[in-house]
């Protein structure tokens, strides 16, 4: 199935419109079961690590279930981090197809971030690399890599900041 540009910019869109609304539920369901969650850190030497695996990441989850149990933690204000919530507003821009077939799509794209919370503004920015399965009716993420360009992190980072 070929997808257009148009029905990949609503769905990064969409994606982003749920974190904003905290709609948990439609947020998740953009996440196969075995997706990838991934924010690289950046090293002493100003590069990014490259395996989540044995390098240290700024969030690292290897299928939807560790999303599930973030979003578990909010809801449940098990989560210091989320008390009290945080407002955001997510913007983005320069949506690039990398590789595309019948079966995924490849894309990046540049993203900016307001975070309200404790009467402050934070603002994060940065790119994000997904690869799609578009075999079905909707894409679903299969892999999702947020290059974080921020260079200060004031407080904790979550989910609904990039």
């Amino acid at each position: 199935m070929s997808i257009s540009y148009e029905n990949l910019c609503a769905f990064l869109y969409r994606e982003a419109r749920y974190l904003d609304e905290r709609d948990w539920d439609s947020w998740l369901a953009l996440y196969a079961e075995n997706c990838t969650f991934w924010v690289p850190a950046w090293d002493d030497d100003g590069e990014l690590t490259e395996d989540p695996q044995s390098e240290i990441s700024l969030i690292w989850y290897g299928r939807r279930a560790g999303l599930e149990d973030r979003v578990f933690r909010i809801r449940t204000e098990r989560s210091s981090a989320t008390i009290p919530d945080t407002r955001t507003n997510h913007h983005i821009s320069n949506i690039e197809v990398l590789e595309q077939d019948d079966k995924t799509v490849k894309l990046r794209f540049n993203w900016h971030t307001m975070s309200v919370r404790y009467n402050h503004t934070d603002h994060f920015c940065g790119t994000s690399f997904y690869t799609l399965d578009v075999t079905g009716e909707q894409p679903i993420i299969q892999d999702k890599k947020v290059v974080l360009k921020t260079d200060y992190v004031r407080h904790v980072l979550d989910v609904y900041h990039i």
